[in-house]
């Protein structure tokens, strides 16, 4: 019997060490826009904790209710990377619809299209010039039941507000893409691949943006401006980072990479 549990615990030892080593070597192969992405990480303002030293208690008096948090190491979400790899999703998703929504923060034009056609013919980095109604972005509008088998081997952020369940958006944009400021309920989001870049504003500091313009063109034309009293709460995450936001804070991100992401919504 302990010769049995030796060969199991050596083959589940293999299976993480080749999971890791594919991962780590290719990014799972979403970076073939790699010359795109952007090098600017910008500051991190953003308290960040490991699993070893923030307790659920901790977390619901000093940031559930008050302000976001960066969660380093709380779950371990290999697998789910690694079936979030191009090659994976385009054998199991290829075929299938997804929805796609401008990124604009008043506009709700969705367009439908083959998985494997946003791939191959979407998934582009962002234009300077682009306005947030021309930008196709595939974020939040995934039909579960399609998609259940990806999401029943994620795993969520483990610390629940009282009285919410999660509910999952999971999504893929190129370098320079992201939605611009807007707001809505508490949540987690979590990068598989690539890196996000994080701008955050308190619910009664609204920040100054044009709801067409993209994330990308603010990051240009007025961060760089901004007096030190209207700067945003920021912080860039990478694979293996969780970020909480609380509700009603308004938030833009930039995808410095090609990211592969996905948020879990409390409500």
């Amino acid at each position: 019997m302990e010769y049995t549990f030796g060969i199991q615990v050596f083959l589940l030892l293999f299976w993480r060490s080749a999971l890791d080593a594919l991962v780590s070597e290719n990014d799972g192969g979403w970076s073939s826009n790699s010359e795109y992405s952007l090098t600017d990480e910008g500051p991190c303002n953003i308290d960040i904790w490991d699993k070893a030293s923030l307790s659920h208690r901790q977390f619901i008096e000093q940031y559930a209710y008050s302000k976001p948090v960066i969660l380093k190491g709380f779950s371990d979400n290999t697998k789910f990377q690694f079936l979030c790899s191009k090659s994976s999703l385009l054998q199991q998703y290829g075929e299938r619809m997804v929805r796609l929504s401008t990124a604009n923060t008043y506009s709700y034009r969705k367009v439908d299209v083959r998985f494997e056609e946003f791939v191959d013919l979407l998934l582009r980095p962002q234009s300077l010039d682009t306005l947030g109604s021309d930008t196709l972005y595939f974020f939040g509008d995934n039909n579960f039941t399609e998609w259940h088998s990806l999401f029943e081997n994620y795993k969520a952020p483990r610390y629940m507000l009282p009285h919410t369940t999660g509910a999952y958006s999971f999504g893929i944009a190129g370098p320079g893409t992201g939605v611009p400021f807007h707001w809505h309920g508490p949540g987690y989001s979590e990068v598989i691949y690539g890196r996000k870049r994080w701008f955050l504003y308190p619910p009664e500091k609204a920040p100054h943006f044009h709801p067409n313009y993209t994330t990308l063109s603010w990051v240009k034309d007025t961060y760089p401006y901004l007096p030190e009293e209207e700067k945003p709460i920021e912080c860039t995450i990478r694979p293996g980072e969780v970020l909480y936001f609380p509700d009603r804070w308004w938030h833009a991100t930039l995808n410095l990479d090609t990211s592969v992401f996905i948020s879990t919504f409390l409500g």
